[in-house]
C-alpha cells in the first residue's frame, strides 16, 4: 500500500479535488490518503480564533459566514447528484453551527485547536463523498481515533501503529483509505495539532506505522529544486536525495517538505517521493536512504535570522564557559542554528527571536554581546565529507563578493552553510546556482 499526501492548494478547489480522485484511483491498487485543509481554511479558522481571544464575536462571525460560503460554492462545482450536494452541505452546515458555537462562549487555547482541526475534517469529508459518488470503494478513518502525541508533545509511534493497525484490520479489503493530516489528539485525550505543515509529518507515521511501500507528498511543484525557483531563474527539481540531505533543505528553508516529515520514514526504511499535482508525469524527487558519492545537491535559505556574539577574556583556557552560555538559550527554548568560537569569543545564530532581549541579558553576565538583526543563513547541500578535496572552495568562490558573517562546515558531511544579510540573499543564490549547478 502506498501512502498519498495531498496539500491544500491540491485540495484548494473542486476541479483539484477532482484530479486527486483520478490520480488516486487510475491505478486500481489500495492506497491510503493524507489531505490537508483547502488552502486557505486553516489561516482563516486562525483568524477566527483571533477575534475570538480579543472578544470580538461579530469579527468571528463575519469570517465565518464568508468561509461558508466559498465552502457551499465549492459543493455545487463538486457533487453532480442532488443526494450527495445536500449530504455534503447538511453536513457542512453542522460544522459551521460549530464554529459559530463558539462566539457565545469563553474562549481558551483548547477551543482553538478545536476550531483548527476543522479545516481536515472538512476536506477529507468532502474528498470521501466525491468519491463515494464516483462509485469508489473508499473509507473515511478520523485521524483523532489513532494519531497521537505524548507528554512532551512528540508522536507515540507505538500507539499509532497498535490504533491504525486494528482499525484497517477491521475493514481491510477497503481500496482507498481517507483521514486528516495535521490533526491528533495529545496525552490527555484533547484535540491537538502536530504544528503547521503537520499533514507531512502524519503521512510519514502512518507509512511506517503500516509499512507502506512508498510515501508520496503531493504538492504544486515538480519535487525538490536545487534553488529557490522564486528567487533564482531556471532552477531544476533534485531527482535524488538521501534522507539527510532532504533535512537539511528542509530545515534550512526548503518549503516543500516539513523538516520533521523525514524521521519516521527514514527509520523504517520507506521512501518518500516529491510529486506535483499539477503535472503528476514529472519524475519528481525521491528521498532514501541511499546517498549518491560526491554531489552537491541543491541550495536553500532561511531567513530572520539573529546572530549574537559574545566575547570575553573569561572565555580563554576556562572549562564550563560554553555550557553556561547554551545553558542560557536552553531556558528559554531557543534553538541555536550555527555556532562558532574562537580563543575568547563565540557567535551563535537563532532563527526565534521572541526572547532574544532576555538572553542577551543574561549573557552579558559573561561578556560584551553584540547583534546582527536581518541576516540568512544560505546552505549548500549535498555529499560533502570532507575527503570530496575541493568542495569547498566551490562554495566559497561562489561567495567571494558577498559580506559573511559566519561560516559552519563540518558538524556533519551533508551541509555547507554562510550567515550572511538578507539584503545579500538573491545575489548569494544566483551566485551559487551559477557556479554548482549551470557552469557544471
Amino acid at each position: 500500500m502506498k501512502v498519498m499526501k495531498f496539500g491544500g492548494t491540491s485540495v484548494g478547489s473542486a476541479e483539484r479535488m477532482k484530479n486527486v480522485a483520478n490520480l488516486v484511483t487510475e491505478s486500481g491498487q489500495q492506497r491510503f490518503l493524507v489531505l490537508s485543509a483547502m488552502s486557505g481554511t486553516t489561516n482563516s479558522l486562525v483568524e477566527i480564533s483571533n477575534y475570538l481571544y480579543k472578544k470580538n464575536p461579530e469579527g468571528a462571525n463575519e469570517v465565518i459566514n464568508r468561509l461558508e460560503v466559498k465552502y457551499m460554492k465549492t459543493i455545487e462545482e463538486l457533487y453532480s447528484s442532488k443526494e450527495w450536494k445536500d449530504n455534503t452541505k447538511n453536513f457542512l452546515k453542522s460544522e459551521f453551527d460549530y464554529l459559530r458555537s463558539f462566539t457565545k462562549e469563553l474562549f481558551t487555547s483548547f477551543e482553538e485547536k478545536s476550531i483548527v482541526a476543522q479545516g481536515e475534517i472538512m476536506s477529507t469529508n468532502m474528498m470521501t463523498n466525491y468519491m463515494k459518488e464516483q462509485g469508489k470503494d473508499v473509507v473515511l478513518l478520523s485521524a483523532l481515533d489513532f494519531m497521537r502525541t505524548d507528554k512532551n508533545a512528540e508522536p507515540d509511534p507505538q500507539y499509532i501503529k497498535e490504533k491504525l493497525v486494528a482499525i484497517i484490520e477491521n475493514d481491510p479489503n477497503q481500496q482507498i483509505y481517507i483521514t486528516q493530516g495535521f490533526i491528533c489528539r495529545n496525552a490527555y485525550g484533547e484535540i491537538d495539532n502536530l504544528q503547521r505543515g503537520g499533514s507531512d509529518y502524519t503521512a510519514s507515521l502512518i507509512g511506517a506505522a503500516i509499512n507502506a511501500e512508498e510515501i508520496q507528498i503531493w504538492t504544486d511543484i515538480d519535487g525538490m529544486h536545487n534553488n529557490d525557483p522564486r528567487i533564482v531563474d531556471k532552477t531544476t527539481p533534485v531527482h535524488r536525495l538521501c534522507f539527510e540531505e532532504a533535512a537539511e533543505l528542509a530545515y534550512f528553508g526548503a518549503k516543500i517538505l516539513h523538516p520533521t516529515c523525514v524521521q519516521p520514514a527514514k527509520f523504517s526504511g520507506i521512501p518518500v517521493r516529491l510529486l506535483n499535482t499539477m503535472n503528476p508525469s514529472a519524475e519528481g524527487t525521491t528521498i532514501s536512504n541511499t546517498s549518491e558519492k560526491g554531489k552537491i545537491k541543491a541550495v536553500a535559505a532561511k531567513d530572520s535570522i539573529t546572530a549574537i556574539k559574545i566575547k570575553s577574556s573569561r572565555m580563554l583556557l576556562a572549562t564550563g564557559f560554553l555550557r553556561k552560555v547554551f545553558e542560557i538559550f536552553e531556558s528559554y527554548q531557543t534553538s541555536i542554528d550555527m555556532v562558532c568560537t574562537s580563543e575568547v569569543g563565540v557567535s551563535m545564530s537563532i532563527d526565534d527571536n521572541s526572547h532574544v532581549n532576555e538572553i542577551v541579558d543574561e549573557l552579558k553576565k559573561y561578556g560584551t554581546v553584540t547583534i546582527d538583526n536581518d541576516m540568512c543563513i544560505i546552505c549548500v547541500v549535498g555529499d560533502l565529507d570532507w575527503s570530496n578535496v575541493g568542495f569547498e572552495t566551490l562554495a566559497t568562490d561562489a561567495m567571494k563578493d558577498i559580506p559573511v558573517r559566519m561560516i559552519s562546515y563540518g558538524g556533519s558531511n551533508y551541509n555547507i552553510s554562510f550567515l550572511i544579510k538578507a539584503v545579500d540573499k538573491k545575489r548569494a543564490l544566483q551566485s551559487l546556482s551559477n557556479l554548482l549547478f549551470k557552469n557544471r
